[in-house]
């Protein structure tokens, strides 16, 4: 049983930075220059850092539950 709960962990945390290192990608390609006011680049890249971890985990859980349910589905039958 323990087995499970680190295999579960590794996993876990291998999705969730996958996703964060995808998600950081996909927010540099974003000009956020335009909401913030001069000379505020360390706010700027709080908000990179927040919104890159919101998103990156929000979407890892999504696919491990998925994969979660997707396992469940063997007691169904």
């Amino acid at each position: 049983m323990d087995q499970y709960f680190a295999q579960n962990a590794l996993l876990s945390m291998t999705s969730h930075i996958i996703f964060i290192i995808i998600t950081w990608r996909v927010l540099q390609s974003l000009n956020f220059t335009g909401i913030f006011k001069k000379n505020r680049v360390f706010e700027a890249r709080v908000l990179m850092i927040f919104l890159t971890i919101a998103i990156a985990t929000t979407v890892s859980q999504f696919f491990l539950d998925l994969i979660a349910w997707s396992q469940s589905l063997v007691l169904l039958f």
